[in-house]
């Protein structure tokens, strides 16, 4: 991410797009087609959630690592604090930026935060979120408005953002301000967290389906592969 914010900086090279990708997002991009060109045309993707790890490992293209989407945008404040970057934090619901914010600059001393704006992907704001973020002279831009919204929204806008790196971050925000709980370590480095998230809210039930269907394609393609 240094290399592509370096570039923006010096030769004025068009903003990149940022993915963290969980199985979630991996069977909506079966149904979805310009989601699953954001995915497959991003700049850079992470692996957020041991699932895609796993189905990476049995294909026999691992991943590095898992890195939850939470924990990217710790380390990329932490990046912008040490080298000087500008970060706008955008989206979520009035007022969470402005707590994650405060957050983020507890785990990051001297990170410069440009701006916070709730918003919304509507497209008729548009022109006046990409005039904040161009006002706040960013670097770096994070949106949460929940997936697919805020890959679409990025893509969309992609060629007018002022930005070098724009990346979606969930309810990132939510967990930085306090108002969503994350599970606890042992879970995280036995990738559970997405069993403490069901406990902690059952209605997410019929989108943990996806994790079963996740399976059998990957089970499925990797038997083509043989």
């Amino acid at each position: 991410m240094e290399q592509m914010v370096t570039r923006r900086r010096t030769n004025g090279e068009p903003c990149q797009q940022v993915v963290t990708v969980n199985t979630e997002f991996i069977m909506a991009a079966q149904r979805d087609t310009i989601f699953r060109q954001c995915i497959n045309q991003a700049a850079l993707v992470v692996a957020d959630g041991m699932g895609v790890v796993w189905a990476t490992k049995y294909l026999r293209e691992p991943a590095p690592e898992r890195i939850t989407g939470i924990d990217t945008l710790i380390e990329l404040a932490k990046l912008c604090a040490a080298k000087g970057y500008r970060i706008y934090l955008l989206g979520a619901a009035p007022g969470v930026a402005e707590q994650a914010r405060a957050r983020l600059e507890s785990l990051a001393p001297g990170l410069q935060v440009a701006g916070t704006y709730a918003g919304s992907p509507a497209p008729e704001e548009e022109e006046e979120i990409i005039g904040r973020v161009r006002e706040a002279k960013a670097d770096i831009l994070c949106v949460a408005y929940g997936a697919p919204a805020q890959e679409l929204w990025i893509r969309r806008n992609i060629v007018r953002l002022p930005v070098a790196i724009a990346m979606g971050v969930g309810g990132a925000y939510d967990f930085l301000a306090g108002r969503q709980r994350r599970a606890p370590k042992t879970m995280q480095r036995m990738g559970l967290e997405w069993l403490y998230r069901l406990y902690r809210e059952p209605w997410r039930i019929k989108r943990m389906l996806a994790i079963p269907q996740f399976m059998v394609l990957v089970l499925l393609k990797g038997r083509n592969k043989l």
